[in-house]
């Protein structure tokens, strides 16, 4: 049985050209929030996609996921940590695919150094569970330091 389960819907109206609009059922956050393929592939004028919700997902698990591995492993506690994540969507052969996530993580976190700061980071983006998601499918970068 699941520890938790999370719904999203799309209502979608015409072709690929044309236009959605995206709720986030179980926490009601985002409702009717528009979505089309040009906000993927294009521009987003104020639209999302679903590059765009993968990239908050895995920045909102990382910094989770590294918060308790400092605490853990290295017995400290973040003052901040400023998680960025960049998804990138490409053309594959003949089709679309995420082929990069990119973190960067940079954070305040007292009594500890560089090193082990960017040790305890790589082994938050190992446990992560949206990394955990993505690998073997999705290259997923990581740059860590202390601010």
């Amino acid at each position: 049985m699941a520890m938790a389960t999370r719904v999203a819907s799309v209502s979608w109206k015409g072709d690929l050209t044309g236009s959605g609009e995206l709720s986030l059922e179980s926490s009601g956050v985002l409702k009717a929030t528009p979505v089309t393929w040009a906000s993927r592939a294009e521009a987003s004028d104020g639209r999302t996609s679903p590059e765009e919700l993968l990239a908050a997902a895995h920045s909102a698990c990382y910094a989770m996921a590294f918060s308790n591995i400092l605490a853990k492993e290295g017995g400290v506690i973040a003052e901040q940590l400023d998680v960025r994540a960049e998804c990138d969507l490409d053309r594959v052969d003949d089709g679309l695919k995420v082929t990069t996530m990119r973190l960067t993580v940079r954070g305040r976190v007292p009594g500890i150094d560089d090193a082990g700061f960017v040790k305890l980071a790589t082994q938050a983006k190992e446990g992560c569970p949206i990394s955990g998601a993505l690998m073997g499918n999705v290259q997923i970068e990581l740059d860590a330091s202390l601010s």
